[in-house]
């Protein structure tokens, strides 16, 4: 069996470092790594018009962005079909059928789905569009076969409700269809990096994230401004390294060498967490250590970034070609859904 995998981001904004660590980082480990035969990037935007129906201009707009994004952190498209989901209209027709199979309380259910429900407000009137996106998200991924789905762990729940309908597709109308397994990040601070200001999900409506395409004076600040151990009052005081957003990011970033580098009274992040544990270790020298880090790190991709800018005409056609070449792609598994559920009539000579 081919190994393909097909992942991708709702165009809602800029990437930031949780996009990153919690799966871009891992999306270019593995379009490098050799072992597989297709990997599809998608951008998707009918996805992020069920919360944004009233304004396609900001969906519009943000394509570009994810694309810059993608490209600045290595998603290289001659190894990665770069697509945008809208292009490619076999996905809405895989998603209405397999909404035949599945009930309106498993959706209900999905942990995902309730957590984005009542994020966005939408206990008294959520849009159906909306409702029905892990089914969208199903359609997405087995329209390409794909094996292996590259995300953060908040997306195992959408991923176990993708199995499902393949189960249920299978059993109902024959082997058609193939069961994805879920790529979490090595790093266990990477699967949930947490935002700024403390709270568990980094996200772009709360205002809380450091984004790939941040200038250093703004990555600057915002680490700077991050929330830590509020019990770490004095530079004296015991403080907690668990929950503590400035080490979790340094779980996520640093790397040994960088202690030598940047804090050479440190031989590696056990020492630093066990010093700031004991006491004697203020919170502005933290910071300090990974503001370094990050600017390091996203140094190089800022760049990149602002090549790209400089190509958007590249940019537009490596997104037309990949929509081309997803779409003739998700139209033979489409094909096989329709024969196997028995309604390529005009293919078929009993008909009559």
């Amino acid at each position: 069996m081919k190994q393909i995998i097909l992942t991708g981001d709702r165009p809602t904004g800029r990437l930031h470092v949780g996009h990153y660590v919690g799966s871009l980082r891992e999306r270019v480990e593995l379009q490098n790594s050799g072992k597989y035969d297709e990997v599809y990037i998608m951008i998707a935007d009918a996805q992020a018009l069920t919360d944004n129906a009233d304004n396609p201009e900001k969906v519009r707009q943000n394509i570009k962005e994810v694309a810059l994004d993608y490209l600045a952190v290595g998603i290289d498209p001659k190894k990665s079909h770069i697509f945008i989901q809208s292009m490619v209209p076999e996905l809405t027709e895989l998603t209405f059928y397999y909404m035949n199979l599945v009930t309106v309380s498993r959706v209900q259910r999905n942990p995902t789905v309730k957590a984005e429900i009542q994020q966005r407000g939408f206990e008294t009137s959520i849009p159906v569009g909306f409702f029905c996106y892990p089914i969208s998200q199903a359609a997405d991924i087995t329209a390409f076969k794909a094996t292996v789905v590259p995300a953060g762990e908040d997306q195992e729940p959408m991923l176990e409700q993708c199995r499902e309908i393949v189960r249920k597709f299978n059993e109902t109308y024959g082997e058609t269809l193939v069961e994805p397994k879920i790529v979490l990040p090595k790093n266990a601070a990477s699967k949930r990096l947490p935002g700024i200001d403390g709270k568990a999900k980094m996200s772009k409506s709360l205002g809380n994230c450091i984004y790939l395409s941040d200038e250093p004076d703004v990555i600057k600040q915002k680490v700077m401004s991050m929330y830590t151990d509020p019990t770490h009052i004095k530079v004296s005081d015991p403080g907690h390294v668990e929950g503590n957003p400035v080490f979790i990011y340094l779980d996520a970033f640093c790397k040994p060498e960088q202690f030598e580098k940047y804090l050479p009274e440190y031989k590696n992040l056990d020492e630093l967490k066990d010093h700031y544990t004991r006491g004697g270790l203020g919170d502005m020298k933290v910071k300090r250590f990974l503001n370094n880090v990050l600017q390091e790190e996203l140094e190089p991709i800022r760049a990149r970034r602002k090549e790209w800018e400089g190509k958007l005409p590249e940019v537009f056609e490596i997104l037309k070609e990949g929509s081309a070449y997803a779409e003739h792609t998700a139209a033979q598994t489409l094909a096989d859904v329709r024969h196997s559920m028995k309604i390529d009539y005009f293919d078929q000579t009993d008909l009559y």
